[in-house]
């Protein structure tokens, strides 16, 4: 039974052209926004997908029917905030049970949008790519459109270093819970905070640097191995990072995932790509060729290393079995190992965790 629920009209609109109608959430309490419109094909993790900083100007598009029906619980979160810019669904729980995390999203001025026919919006934007598009109120899909595209408009006017943008900007030491294991130095991209547990319960010290970082202050804390983390956007309009990663090759073992893989391989010399819709979802099979297992991966991108780029010293040992695009890449002579799912894998699948273990042995 609904409590509550709105029936006043919005619109998610593309910037093509296409409009979706579905009923706005949330009345005067949410912001119109605009963003990139992706999909996600979870049938869980709602919270983590919301608060995980790669979804940074971003409107997500939940392909699962149901949302909010298990709750929320801030221990879930893989951040401080929520970073999406609109949440798509066709039905949002909010009843006389539960409607806590509906309203986690209102309190965060987030613009919700249900009752969308998503089957249709996803094979719209498996078709097109990933367009930009806004979130508007209103009953009427001309003027919804208008709107929308000056919300465009504008939110394209911002740097498009998004990694910056999400990054700490000072340093941060996390205290690991191995005294005997390495001490870490973390590259924040976007870092999600269950990477940051992945490390600290093997650690006995983790440092938290801002994307900007130069080579000079890492090589300065004179850690065991250095990671790289996940993060928004393209890898091209990343400042620094690539120069630094660059510059540290071969000194200490480093590992890199999502963006930080991205960078990485930029690093070595090779080359980055759009993919059309991006890979985005719990259930990705990705074929490890360097310890010798399938996993079933969480994954949230929307770009790939180009393979045919790479230099000679580079192995492609993860291989994404959906469509055989660069999963991962292990270079032993500049001691560098990325992928390019989530082994801390919230939501998804646990078994890649055993990466973090990998890393971990190459910096002792």
């Amino acid at each position: 039974m609904t409590r509550g629920l709105s029936r006043e009209r919005g619109f998610l609109v593309l910037d093509s052209g296409e409009t979706f109608p579905g009923y706005w959430q949330g009345a005067g309490q949410v912001d119109e926004r605009a963003g990139e419109i992706v999909f996600n094909t979870s049938h869980s993790g709602y919270e983590e997908i919301a608060t995980d900083p790669s979804y940074f100007s971003q409107i997500v598009v939940l392909t699962a029917p149901q949302q909010g029906n298990y709750g929320e619980s801030d221990t879930f979160w893989e951040s401080n905030r929520i970073w999406i810019d609109g949440f798509v669904c066709v039905e949002l729980q909010n009843s006389a049970r539960d409607g806590s995390w509906q309203q986690k999203l209102i309190k965060a001025r987030v613009p919700i949008l249900t009752g969308v026919d998503t089957r249709k919006l996803t094979f719209t934007l498996r078709d097109y790519g990933t367009p930009w598009g806004a979130l508007v109120r209103g009953d009427d899909a001309k003027k919804a459109l208008e709107h929308g595209r000056r919300l465009i408009a504008e939110k394209k006017k911002l740097d498009l270093d998004w990694v910056y943008k999400v990054s700490v900007k000072e340093e941060q030491t996390l205290q690991g819970k191995n005294p005997r294991g390495p001490k870490i130095a973390a590259v924040d991209l976007g870092c999600k905070s269950n990477s940051l547990r992945e490390l600290v319960a093997r650690a006995s010290e983790v440092r938290l640097f801002p994307s900007r970082t130069t080579s000079d202050k890492i090589r300065a804390y004179n850690p065991d191995g250095i990671f790289w983390s996940n993060g928004p956007g393209d890898p091209a309009d990343v400042k620094q990072a690539m120069e630094t990663a660059r510059e540290l090759l071969g000194w200490k073992f480093m590992f890199g995932i999502c963006m930080g893989h991205q960078i990485l391989g930029r690093a070595l010399g090779g080359q980055t790509y759009k993919l059309k819709f991006g890979h985005r979802g719990a259930n990705h099979p990705v074929k490890d060729s360097l310890l010798k297992q399938i996993y079933m991966t969480s994954q949230n991108h929307g770009y790939a290393v180009k393979q045919e780029t790479l230099p000679k010293t580079v192995q492609v040992t993860h291989v994404n079995l959906n469509d055989a695009t660069v999963a991962g890449i292990y270079d032993p002579t500049n001691k560098v190992l990325s992928v390019q799912f989530h082994p801390e894998s919230h939501p998804g699948p646990h078994e890649a965790s055993v990466l973090f273990d990998f890393f971990i042995r190459q910096t002792l």
